[in-house]
């Protein structure tokens, strides 16, 4: 009896803490990277949150109609503080109106969501992504180490 106490209390444990691993989506799997684009698109909205943050933005189709879409960013807030992106600067660069070019890779369940793959401004500079800062403006000063 007691080792079947035992053994219940070390199961349930090992669930307890197997569990929220299992939970976490699959990020990379629900995308079709096959079928990535890149257009010109403007912002909306950008929600600098956890655990990825998330870009709002309108296309015009082929047929000249607007299409609302949403992407994730692939980096965390964390990985993203890493190399200077920080929220004030995100909602600075990606401003509601702002004009981008994006890189998508579409949900493969369908709709209107992707996964971000790259941001560039109008001229062909890096935006934003975990492993390039955010270029600072013209003028400002250099960080300070």
């Amino acid at each position: 009896m007691i080792r079947t106490a035992l053994a219940r209390i070390l199961c349930g444990a090992w669930l307890a803490t197997a569990l929220p691993v299992l939970a976490h989506h699959g990020t990379l799997v629900s995308y079709d990277r096959d079928q990535q684009w890149t257009r010109e698109v403007v912002v909306t909205r950008f929600n600098y949150a956890n655990p990825h943050p998330q870009i709002f933005f309108d296309v015009i189709d082929d047929g000249g109609k607007v299409v609302h879409w949403s992407g994730e960013l692939l980096p965390n807030p964390a990985g993203l503080l890493r190399v200077g992106w920080t929220k004030a600067r995100s909602l600075q660069a990606l401003a509601p109106g702002t004009k981008i070019n994006i890189t998508i890779a579409p949900s493969r369940a369908g709709g209107v969501v992707g996964l971000v793959l790259g941001i560039k401004d109008l001229k062909g500079a890096d935006v934003v992504s975990d492993s390039v800062p955010y270029p600072e403006p013209a003028g400002a000063p250099a960080p300070q180490p």
